[in-house]
């Protein structure tokens, strides 16, 4: 329990850090999802209940403190796919944690374009998917990365 608290504050305060970040790549929303570091660990490290803990409440609380409505709808859709494409992969160990992180970035991305295209009712939107796929496979595996570092560590510290 310790540990999905203090995994909850840090996908928080990622979430704020991100929610300063300027992007300039003219499609709107885009970040780089650190708050899934934390997600990704809990998973790995917790199991799949800690880490859906962890990423609702982190989307509900963030949203409404650094985000609005529309943010939490986004989130939630892209997060939903995400999570349930990196719980498989975790279970059936096909890839390594960037592997997994990977995925993730790029399901969530396919979830909010399916969310934004129901929302301003054109399949127009979809022409971002290119950008938005590559981006999420680039910072999917730095979060990999990172997560593999640092999920060694936290593993040995027991709650």
């Amino acid at each position: 329990m310790t540990r999905t608290g203090l995994l909850l504050a840090t996908a928080l305060v990622l979430s704020y850090i991100e929610s300063l970040i300027p992007f300039f790549f003219g499609i709107p929303g885009m970040k780089l999802g650190l708050p899934n570091l934390a997600v990704l660990l809990a998973l790995l490290l917790d199991g799949w209940r800690e880490a859906l803990l962890i990423n609702v409440l982190r989307i509900v609380l963030s949203g409404f403190l650094f985000g609005n409505l529309f943010s939490i709808l986004f989130s939630l859709a892209g997060a939903a796919i995400s999570f349930v494409v990196m719980m498989f992969l975790v279970k059936r160990k096909i890839f390594g944690i960037a592997g997994i992180s990977i995925a993730g970035g790029v399901s969530h991305n396919i979830g909010q374009l399916l969310v934004a295209a129901f929302v301003v009712k054109t399949s127009g939107i979809l022409y971002d998917a290119p950008p938005l796929m590559v981006a999420g496979s680039i910072t999917g595996f730095f979060i990999g990365i990172v997560t593999a570092g640092v999920a060694p560590y936290l593993k040995k510290a027991k709650d």
